[in-house]
């Protein structure tokens, strides 16, 4: 009862739900996603090595400092490379592709090196199995497939899925099952075990008790190699003799001969590599044919745990991640990055000061000056005794980030800690948002599933309202509303930022200006710019600046005449631009706005009490502490600048010591991230920079391999490895890099190339802020940062391959020594007395050997390498042809990849660590680079009625990264004719974690409170 007890609680402490949660596969067909192989084929693998006796392994270790130093650095090298890809999923990808190749170019570089072989174990044998298992496997299979589609073509099969077999899908398939008889071969070897009588057999089983009755099958885990020897003569036995099966006879392999005392010439049994071989084979085959002819559904009804977890998955939302900005792979994010650099020229080059949008606008306005203001002003809240509203900008980035800050503005209400109590803070009856609508460019992909799709989950539109539907008489009010002063729901007012303007405001007219409904929110707006008359005297200016940073002389004579015409001497303005031309303006030491200024300074004068912009994704907020020179009151008496709505993170440190603007002196109150917390953050350009940006890896690799293109392959390395001490071989190793650069410099034509055009990109790299000198003197430096880099990893490789030819393991029998060797021993492991091989060599026309022979010559890249290096050296590179010229460069370059990649990326995210902290340059790279959806803010004001304005800033610090569907909003009912901003609990998803919602870790960032009359405080 003790062991049972035991056994119970070890099985329990496995956790089973959790195994059983791994093993069980989510795709409608695991055949064609080998996952259960695979974990099969690592518990196998973790089970035999556990058998082997580690003391044996530590004496044979080879202490020689020169070969475990090769092993560090191609370990440290490899696992920096795949690091981005551990914990992701494995599907047809950049992330498959590259675990396949490192595994690749890893296991034939280990497989040389000698202290494998001091451990007893030499991986030619499993490599040659390998690929030998691997293409057989592949044509067998593919011979198959070809035949069932045949089948299925004439008719005689049926296929329910209705879908053909992807390649790669067979190739990963041929591949693990390759893996398990390697693997088994390690271990077990490919013995024939000589047939005993029943009396002879020992049958002992390993899981009961011992002679003395104490001992359970934990204390015989113990004896683990005698477990191991009964794995492999019992349980994973050759299936029988070949005269057991007549008609195979002539179409099997045999196993290699194991007996003790007199042994027969030749083995009759089968071989037990073919027999697993095989089995795999026909399971894939009889899975496949099932699943296909029957339909996986009918044979595998879902179970209810299956069911609810598929639910889960199906009821979460499909966020879209952070735009990756330093994205060079060729895929999807990399063509909308180079389409917006392309709208980018195109709307900079050809249409700025030719063509604009805001000049369309004003001539397609209607003829009289008061129907033309009707289209630009709202006064419809001016009867509101009680009147909040919102601003944010720079949504549409992350979905995470976007839907939180939308989810927070679409709640009834919000509870918030404020002087150790509780606050509640109404929805805004009017949203404001500052540009940027959706990155990196505006199309209709972006805005609708960057912007529309989270604000519709925040805030659900009314149900009658179709995505497709134009609004051609805006504002179009919903049934029963007959004007609109009368709709109560929450409206939304937008300007476009410099990125809603990279395709000449075309996608911002289609979907806000000629459409309703942003999720819930109602849209009455018809231009770019507009004006809001509020209650209590203020008002709201919402300019578009364009990409001139400026308004246009339509919007100027606008805002003039209303400023002579409507605003009251004693009111209060509140401008809301996309840019902050306070700060950038003096980042960049220029001056921007004139027309704007002149609309401040000159005709609203002193009631511009705050202005709002975007563009800066952080919060932070200046306010005026001294008068202008002239004694006359500031022209505005607050900034804020607050991006925060979804984009990625800015710095705030770098913009810390700004203090003037229009002759007035500001000091910074409030700044989210703080200044010092934003300084931390840059630290990840060092540490994460590659985790964040892997895909720059393409544009990396090629650029340090163009580098050091013309110095492959060095032919004089001895004079390093003769060197008597650590010194000696590291003073020779850096002469080296001095003299590869040299070269580079005075000799090369294509590395220097390529050092040159990196020196012209690096300098123009460099913002224009700063001196010419500078500029000249940080790209140089950037600039030998990576050639110092680049040289060293090159001489690395270099000196790896010496090193391995010096010993005579590689270059030793020219490019098929791996094949020459599998033929000299395949006998002798593997019989063949019927001439099998023999027969399928005849019947392919030598095909199939050819394709073995060569496969393992792709494989055994070192071996290219270095074979190809000697000839080199001894004869010229003239003596190699152009496909020659082209194989040896492709085999390094595989190599030199994999070195440069994590280099490139370190050398990289340092120079932006440095420039953001130290020179305080590069705020937007330096930080788009993180990708950061933390420190998302909006700010929510409300006009009191005494017509005070208090402003709230909202933030939430850590932004969710999984979602679940609330079971609040699901649980409400849901009447057709209820509006959604009439629910308590209006959005769609919560986080999975209820304490990580944004609801419940929302806090107030910044609040002061904004009088409206001259004759008050200016702010407190």
């Amino acid at each position: 009862m003790g062991s049972d007890k035991h056994s119970a609680r070890l099985l329990h402490n496995l956790k089973m739900e959790r195994v059983r949660t791994i093993l069980t596969h989510t795709y409608p067909y695991p055949h064609e996603h080998s996952r259960h192989a695979m974990i099969a084929i690592v518990l196998g693998c973790l089970f035999f090595i556990s058998s082997e006796n580690m003391h044996t392994l530590i004496e044979k270790l080879d202490n020689n400092f020169k070969w475990w130093s090769m092993y560090a650095c191609l370990l440290g090298f490899f696992y920096f490379f795949s690091s981005p890809f551990i914990g992701k999923t494995i599907r047809p990808s950049y992330s498959t592709f590259s675990r396949w190749y490192i595994a690749w170019i890893l296991v034939a570089a280990l497989y040389h090196l000698p202290s494998f072989q001091s451990m007893g174990l030499d991986l030619r044998m499993n490599l040659s199995l390998f690929l030998t298992i691997y293409i057989s496997s592949i044509v067998f299979l593919l011979v198959f497939h070809v035949i069932f589609l045949g089948l299925w073509y004439i008719g005689l099969v049926s296929r329910v899925a209705g879908r053909r077999p992807e390649i790669l899908t067979i190739l990963q398939n041929c591949a693990v099952l390759s893996i398990a008889c390697c693997i088994f071969y390690s271990h077990c070897g490919n013995r024939a075990i000589l047939k005993q009588t029943p009396l002879e057999r020992q049958h002992t089983s390993w899981l009961t008790k011992g002679d003395g009755g104490n001992s359970t099958w934990l204390a015989k885990f113990i004896h683990i190699d005698e477990l191991k020897e009964q794995v492999c003569s019992s349980w994973f036995a050759p299936v029988g003799s070949a005269s057991d099966y007549p008609l195979l006879s002539k179409w099997v392999i045999y196993g290699e001969l194991a007996c003790n005392g007199s042994c027969p010439d030749s083995s009759d049994e089968i071989s037990p590599i073919y027999s697993l071989w095989a089995t795999f084979i026909g399971l894939y085959i009889a899975n496949y044919v099932v699943e296909r002819s029957t339909g996986w559904a009918l044979a595998h009804p879902v179970s209810v745990d299956n069911y609810e977890k598929l639910k889960k998955q199906q009821m979460k939302p499909h966020f879209l991640d952070m735009v990756p900005w330093y994205s060079g792979f060729p895929c999807l994010t990399s063509a909308d990055l180079f389409k917006t650099v392309f709208d980018l020229l195109v709307s900079v080059t050809v249409f700025l000061g030719r063509f604009d949008m805001r000049m369309m606008q004003a001539a397609m306005s209607k003829t009289s000056d008061e129907d033309k203001r009707k289209e630009l002003l709202y006064d419809h809240f001016t009867d509101k005794d009680d009147f909040w509203f919102d601003f944010m900008a720079d949504t549409g980035d992350g979905g995470n980030s976007s839907y939180s800050i939308a989810k927070l503005l679409a709640q009834p209400f919000i509870r918030v800690p404020l002087d150790d109590d509780l606050v509640s803070l109404q929805r805004g009856n009017v949203l404001l948002i500052g540009g940027d609508l959706a990155y990196p460019n505006p199309s209709a992909f972006t805005y609708e599933k960057r912007l529309f799709s989270p604000f519709e989950y925040a805030l659900q539109p009314p149900h009658w309202y179709k995505k497709d539907s134009i609004s051609v008489n805006k504002p179009e009010l919903p049934e029963g509303v007959s004007d609109i002063k009368d709709y109560d729901g929450p409206q939304c007012f937008l300007i476009p930022g410099n990125h809603d303007w990279f395709d000449g405001l075309n996608t911002f007219m289609r979907y806000i200006c000629h459409k309703s409904w942003l999720g819930g929110w109602f849209m009455p707006q018809k231009k770019s710019y507009f004006a809001l008359q509020l209650p209590k005297g203020w008002w709201v200016f919402g300019l578009d600046l364009a990409l001139h940073g400026d308004i246009d002389v339509y919007q100027f004579n606008f805002f003039s005449e209303l400023v002579k015409e409507k605003v009251g001497e004693n009111d209060a303005v509140i401008i809301i631009t996309h840019e902050p031309n306070w700060l950038l303006d003096w980042y960049w030491k220029d001056e921007t706005g004139k027309n704007m200024r002149h609309l401040i300074c000159n005709f609203l004068k002193d009631r511009c009490k705050l202005r709002m912009a975007g563009d800066l994704h952080h919060y932070m907020r200046h306010s005026c502490t001294t008068q202008p020179s002239d004694g006359a009151p500031p022209h505005v008496q607050h900034l804020i600048v607050n991006g925060c709505g979804g984009a990625f993170l800015h710095p705030t440190h770098v913009f810390s010591d700004f203090s003037k603007f229009y002759g007035a002196s500001y000091e910074s109150k409030s700044a989210y991230p703080s200044f010092s917390d934003s300084s931390k953050i840059a630290l990840g350009n060092i540490l994460k920079f590659r985790k964040k940006n892997w895909q720059f890896d393409f544009i990396g690799g090629i650029i340090y391999f163009l580098l050091v293109f013309s110095l492959f392959p060095q032919c004089k390395l001895g004079h390093i490895l003769r060197g008597d001490s650590f010194s000696g071989h590291l003073g020779s190793f850096f002469g080296t890099v001095w003299v590869a650069f040299v070269y580079v410099t005075e000799q090369s034509y294509v590395s220097f190339t390529g050092v040159l055009m990196l020196l012209i990109v690096a300098i123009m790299f460099v913002p224009s802020k700063i001196s010419r000198k500078k500029r000249l003197l940080i790209g140089v430096l950037h600039v030998a940062a990576h050639l110092t880099a680049a040289l060293i990893l090159m001489l690395l490789l270099e000196l790896g391959i010496e090193i391995c030819i010096q010993h005579k393991l590689l270059a030793t029998s020219g490019y098929h020594t791996l094949y020459q060797w599998y033929k000299s021993v395949e006998n002798e492991h593997f019989p063949d007395p019927t001439g099998l091989r023999a027969r399928i060599e005849q019947w392919t026309f030598g095909f199939y050997p050819a394709c073995i022979k060569y496969l393992m010559s792709a494989f055994d890249i070192p071996e290219v390498m270095a074979v190809t290096r000697t000839n080199i050296c001894k004869e010229g590179m003239e003596s190699l042809s152009r496909s020659g010229a082209a194989i040896y460069y492709a085999s390094v370059f595989l190599y030199f990849w994999v070195f440069s990649t994590p280099v490139v990326s370190l050398v990289f995210g340092s120079y932006l660590y440095i420039s953001i902290n130290w020179l305080h340059i590069h705020f937007d790279e330096a930080f788009s680079s993180l990708r950061i959806a933390n420190y998302k803010s909006f700010t929510r004001l409300h006009i009191k009625p005494n017509g005070d304005l208090e402003v709230f800033t909202l933030g939430v610090d850590k932004v969710p990264k999984e979602w679940k569907l609330d079971k609040d909003w699901d649980s409400e009912p849901r009447p057709t004719v209820k509006m959604s901003h009439h629910r308590r609990f209006p959005s769609k998803w919560c986080a999975t974690t209820l304490h990580q919602d944004p609801i419940n870790t929302v806090k107030i960032v910044d609040r002061f409170v904004i009088h409206r009359s001259e004759q008050e405080n200016g702010g407190s």
